[in-house]
């Protein structure tokens, strides 16, 4: 469509063309949530939301289409009641196959219902167990990436129905634990088609506060389909990624939406989720106390041990009596002294007997001690002794040789016997 300021089209054309593409849609299937029911004789009125972002449409359709899909319709309802007169809860997921209609004379969008299929319990189910195995898939429920939540934050953020149990739960269990305790509180929606928005919006805006250390999100319990907020992806996709750690309690110890597996820390109840987030005083100065007697006695019993050790020492002779212990290793010098020299001296003794044996025994054997006792040594002229008179000529000149002084003889007689 080309138009100028010089050649404008009017607001029909606008329309028609817009309506023209609006028919090029076809029939579509669409899921959402239902809000603002309502009823006029034969035609029901409903704004179809989606349970995610911040955005609806309107929807029309038929009164027969909606009772021929199970839904209870009567007269007409006063909107935002949570259960109106046309049986149908506010925030409850339908599917919808409609034809997307423009309305030309008022330049509205809207849906034609042609038929509606209400998603029962079970679907509920199947979709969050699907959507749970995704979510585990990608890791967002390992322990390995839960974060310990800080042993006393210093301020709190809660997040919870305005004026509910939950908010009184959390808030008078955590004062009475610890008085001192500081909470910033948002109030949003907690179910319905509004509750995953307000949720996501607070969870930002405490995550982006510096002093908030721990961030609660609680609710007081309620059916399957009153938590589903707390089971939507956006919401746990932002739960896993917010800096700050944050503790489920949503609903009782039956309930387990999927916040509760994302969650660094999940809370049977709000009264849990304020005695896991706050230590107790009591408990905290009866710990310090039973640490300081342990301190105490160990201190204690290391100087006992210690003065017990010095006074074993002290004991001792070498410390008792110095001079006792030299006198005893001066004893001791001498008596080893005395034992050398009675060593020495038997040793000399013996090697002195020992030498004279030796020496009488040389003597004895000893030719010089033989010729003393009057025997002689003949010898011939080149110093051969001679042994045997048959071996002697006549007229041979020998040698005697006596104990004292040597003889020349010559021989003039021999006897063999």
């Amino acid at each position: 469509m080309e138009t100028s300021a010089e050649s404008p089209v009017p607001v029909r054309t606008v329309l028609q063309a817009v309506g023209g593409w609006i028919g090029r849609l076809g029939r579509i299937w669409v899921e959402g949530q239902i809000t603002d029911l309502n009823a006029r004789g034969g035609t029901v009125y409903l704004t179809l939301r989606d349970p995610v972002a911040n955005m609806s449409v309107r929807v029309v359709g038929p009164r027969a289409v909606f009772e021929a899909a199970g839904l209870t319709l009567g007269g007409g309802t006063t909107p935002h009641t949570p259960r109106n007169r046309l049986g149908v809860s506010d925030g409850a997921r339908v599917v919808v196959h409609a034809k997307p209609d423009f309305w030309i004379n008022r330049g509205t969008f809207s849906l034609s219902v042609l038929e509606v299929r209400p998603v029962g319990v079970g679907e509920l189910l199947a979709r969050l167990e699907r959507l749970k195995r995704v979510l585990a898939a990608e890791g967002l429920f390992r322990p390995e990436r839960k974060r310990p939540l800080p042993f006393l934050p210093g301020k709190i953020g809660l997040i919870c129905g305005r004026n509910s149990d939950a908010e009184h739960d959390v808030l008078e269990n955590a004062r009475r634990r610890w008085p001192a305790v500081a909470f910033r509180v948002e109030n949003t929606a907690v179910q319905g088609s509004y509750a995953v928005a307000e949720v996501m919006e607070a969870l930002r805006a405490l995550d982006a506060d510096p002093e908030v250390e721990v961030i609660v999100i609680a609710r007081g319990g309620g059916s399957m389909e009153d938590l589903l907020p707390f089971s939507d992806e956006a919401l746990v996709r932002a739960v896993a990624a917010a800096r700050t750690p944050v503790v489920s309690a949503i609903g009782h110890e039956q309930d387990s939406p999927l916040l509760d597996l994302v969650a660094d820390v999940r809370a049977s109840t709000p009264t849990d989720a304020a005695r896991k987030t706050v230590p107790d005083v009591r408990e905290q100065l009866q710990l310090v106390r039973q640490l300081r007697d342990r301190a105490r006695r160990c201190l204690a019993g290391g100087v006992e041990r210690e003065l017990a050790w010095l006074a074993a020492m002290r004991s001792r002779p070498a410390l008792a009596d110095p001079v006792r212990e030299i006198e005893r290793q001066s004893e001791r010098v001498l008596a080893l002294r005395d034992r050398a020299r009675r060593c020495l001296s038997g040793s000399l003794d013996r090697a002195e007997d020992e030498l004279s044996h030796t020496r009488a025994r040389l003597l004895a054997l000893s030719p010089a001690a033989t010729l003393e006792r009057g025997y002689a040594i003949v010898q011939r002229e080149d110093g051969t002794v001679v042994r045997d008179s048959a071996a002697v000529g006549d007229g041979e000149r020998l040698r005697v040789r006596l104990a004292t002084g040597r003889l020349g003889v010559t021989v003039d007689e021999r006897d063999g016997s």
